[in-house]
Protein backbone atom coordinates (compact mmCIF):
# COMPACT_ATOMS: atom_id res chain seq x y z
CA UNK A 1 0.00 0.00 0.00
CA UNK A 2 1.42 3.41 -1.33
CA UNK A 3 0.69 6.62 1.16
CA UNK A 4 -0.42 9.48 -1.51
CA UNK A 5 0.05 13.17 -0.33
CA UNK A 6 -0.39 14.53 -4.11
CA UNK A 7 -4.35 15.32 -3.44
CA UNK A 8 -3.35 18.99 -2.70
CA UNK A 9 -6.62 20.56 -3.01
CA UNK A 10 -7.78 17.86 -0.53
CA UNK A 11 -5.91 18.88 2.10
CA UNK A 12 -6.36 22.46 1.57
CA UNK A 13 -10.03 22.50 1.49
CA UNK A 14 -10.34 20.12 4.25
CA UNK A 15 -7.78 22.64 6.32
CA UNK A 16 -9.51 26.21 4.80
CA UNK A 17 -12.61 24.59 5.89
CA UNK A 18 -12.41 23.52 9.09
CA UNK A 19 -10.27 26.80 10.41
CA UNK A 20 -13.55 28.61 9.28
CA UNK A 21 -15.77 26.93 10.89
CA UNK A 22 -14.41 26.55 14.10
CA UNK A 23 -13.24 30.07 14.07
CA UNK A 24 -16.84 31.20 13.33
CA UNK A 25 -18.34 29.49 16.11
CA UNK A 26 -15.39 30.68 18.19
CA UNK A 27 -17.30 33.90 17.22
CA UNK A 28 -20.33 33.08 18.12
CA UNK A 29 -19.87 31.85 21.23
CA UNK A 30 -17.60 34.53 22.65
CA UNK A 31 -19.57 37.34 21.39
CA UNK A 32 -23.48 35.88 21.34
CA UNK A 33 -26.15 35.01 24.23
CA UNK A 34 -27.15 31.26 23.94
CA UNK A 35 -30.73 32.09 21.55
CA UNK A 36 -29.35 35.67 21.09
CA UNK A 37 -29.97 36.76 17.42
CA UNK A 38 -28.36 39.61 14.98
CA UNK A 39 -29.98 41.15 12.16
CA UNK A 40 -27.72 41.50 9.50
CA UNK A 41 -30.83 41.56 6.79
CA UNK A 42 -34.04 41.87 9.01
CA UNK A 43 -36.38 38.94 8.37
CA UNK A 44 -33.97 37.41 5.79
CA UNK A 45 -30.78 36.68 7.31
CA UNK A 46 -29.58 36.61 11.05
CA UNK A 47 -26.93 35.40 12.73
CA UNK A 48 -28.68 33.46 15.45
CA UNK A 49 -26.76 31.59 18.03
CA UNK A 50 -28.05 28.05 19.11
CA UNK A 51 -27.20 24.58 19.96
CA UNK A 52 -27.91 21.58 18.62
CA UNK A 53 -27.91 18.08 19.98
CA UNK A 54 -28.92 16.21 16.96
CA UNK A 55 -28.06 16.02 13.10
CA UNK A 56 -30.00 17.87 10.39
CA UNK A 57 -32.85 19.68 11.38
CA UNK A 58 -32.18 18.45 15.07
CA UNK A 59 -32.70 14.84 14.13
CA UNK A 60 -31.01 12.11 16.09
CA UNK A 61 -30.99 14.29 19.19
CA UNK A 62 -28.95 13.04 22.13
CA UNK A 63 -28.03 9.82 19.66
CA UNK A 64 -24.53 8.53 21.28
CA UNK A 65 -23.25 7.48 17.92
CA UNK A 66 -23.43 11.25 16.42
CA UNK A 67 -19.97 11.97 17.39
CA UNK A 68 -18.47 8.32 16.38
CA UNK A 69 -20.13 8.71 12.81
CA UNK A 70 -18.68 12.09 12.75
CA UNK A 71 -15.00 10.45 13.62
CA UNK A 72 -15.80 7.32 11.28
CA UNK A 73 -16.12 9.85 8.01
CA UNK A 74 -13.31 12.01 8.76
CA UNK A 75 -10.96 8.67 9.15
CA UNK A 76 -12.34 7.33 5.86
CA UNK A 77 -11.57 10.41 4.04
CA UNK A 78 -8.40 10.70 5.09
CA UNK A 79 -7.49 7.28 4.46
CA UNK A 80 -9.22 7.65 1.04
CA UNK A 81 -7.16 10.07 0.01
CA UNK A 82 -4.30 8.77 1.22
CA UNK A 83 -4.30 5.53 -0.26
CA UNK A 84 -5.69 6.89 -3.73
CA UNK A 85 -4.16 7.49 -6.97
CA UNK A 86 -4.38 11.43 -7.83
CA UNK A 87 -8.02 12.26 -7.53
CA UNK A 88 -9.39 14.81 -9.93
CA UNK A 89 -9.77 18.69 -8.72
CA UNK A 90 -13.67 18.35 -7.84
CA UNK A 91 -13.29 14.71 -6.03
CA UNK A 92 -10.59 16.09 -3.91
CA UNK A 93 -12.44 19.46 -2.95
CA UNK A 94 -15.27 17.86 -2.93
CA UNK A 95 -14.26 15.22 -0.12
CA UNK A 96 -11.99 18.16 1.52
CA UNK A 97 -14.47 19.90 2.52
CA UNK A 98 -16.90 17.13 3.57
CA UNK A 99 -13.44 15.93 5.42
CA UNK A 100 -13.47 19.73 7.08
CA UNK A 101 -17.05 20.18 8.09
CA UNK A 102 -16.98 16.71 9.48
CA UNK A 103 -14.17 17.46 11.95
CA UNK A 104 -15.88 20.81 12.44
CA UNK A 105 -18.82 19.68 14.10
CA UNK A 106 -17.19 16.44 15.36
CA UNK A 107 -14.97 18.76 17.30
CA UNK A 108 -18.29 20.15 18.52
CA UNK A 109 -19.88 16.92 19.71
CA UNK A 110 -17.34 15.39 21.26
CA UNK A 111 -16.73 18.37 23.78
CA UNK A 112 -19.80 20.46 23.66
CA UNK A 113 -22.79 19.89 25.95
CA UNK A 114 -25.89 21.75 26.27
CA UNK A 115 -29.05 21.93 28.30
CA UNK A 116 -32.32 22.48 26.07
CA UNK A 117 -35.39 22.42 27.85
CA UNK A 118 -34.48 21.62 30.93
CA UNK A 119 -32.72 18.39 29.06
CA UNK A 120 -28.77 17.75 29.04
CA UNK A 121 -27.34 16.43 26.23
CA UNK A 122 -23.83 15.74 25.33
CA UNK A 123 -22.44 16.56 21.85
CA UNK A 124 -24.14 20.00 20.86
CA UNK A 125 -23.00 21.50 17.86
CA UNK A 126 -22.88 25.31 17.39
CA UNK A 127 -25.24 26.82 14.92
CA UNK A 128 -25.72 30.37 13.65
CA UNK A 129 -26.90 30.95 10.37
CA UNK A 130 -29.95 31.52 9.79
CA UNK A 131 -31.81 32.29 6.81
CA UNK A 132 -35.40 33.22 7.99
CA UNK A 133 -36.68 34.61 4.47
CA UNK A 134 -37.50 30.30 3.82
CA UNK A 135 -37.87 29.45 7.36
CA UNK A 136 -34.66 27.04 7.16
CA UNK A 137 -32.99 25.62 9.67
CA UNK A 138 -30.23 27.08 11.66
CA UNK A 139 -26.96 25.45 10.61
CA UNK A 140 -23.27 26.46 10.43
CA UNK A 141 -19.98 26.57 8.23
CA UNK A 142 -19.43 23.19 8.96
CA UNK A 143 -23.00 22.24 7.57
CA UNK A 144 -22.24 24.33 4.51
CA UNK A 145 -19.04 22.87 3.95
CA UNK A 146 -20.18 19.30 3.61
CA UNK A 147 -23.32 20.27 1.32
CA UNK A 148 -20.94 21.98 -0.92
CA UNK A 149 -18.22 19.19 -0.38
CA UNK A 150 -21.63 17.44 -2.28
CA UNK A 151 -21.87 19.25 -4.78
CA UNK A 152 -18.64 19.15 -5.62
CA UNK A 153 -18.83 15.19 -5.69
CA UNK A 154 -21.86 15.17 -8.00
CA UNK A 155 -20.14 17.55 -10.26
CA UNK A 156 -16.97 14.96 -10.14
CA UNK A 157 -19.33 12.33 -10.87
CA UNK A 158 -21.12 13.62 -13.58
CA UNK A 159 -18.00 15.36 -15.03
CA UNK A 160 -16.33 12.02 -15.29
CA UNK A 161 -19.40 9.95 -16.68
CA UNK A 162 -18.60 8.14 -20.04
CA UNK A 163 -19.90 10.10 -23.16
CA UNK A 164 -21.69 8.62 -26.16
CA UNK A 165 -18.24 7.90 -27.58
CA UNK A 166 -17.10 5.62 -24.37
CA UNK A 167 -15.03 8.09 -22.96
CA UNK A 168 -15.10 10.30 -20.07
CA UNK A 169 -16.13 13.89 -20.74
Amino acid sequence: MRINFKNYFFWIAAFVSLILDRVTKYWVVQNFVYKETLALWPNVFHFTYELNPGAAFSWFQGEVWLPWLSLGVSLFLIGFALVNPNLDRWEQLGCGFILGGAVGNGIDRFFNSCVINDKFFSGCVVDFLDFRLIHFAVFNLADMFINVGMVCLLIAWFWNQPSSSGRPR
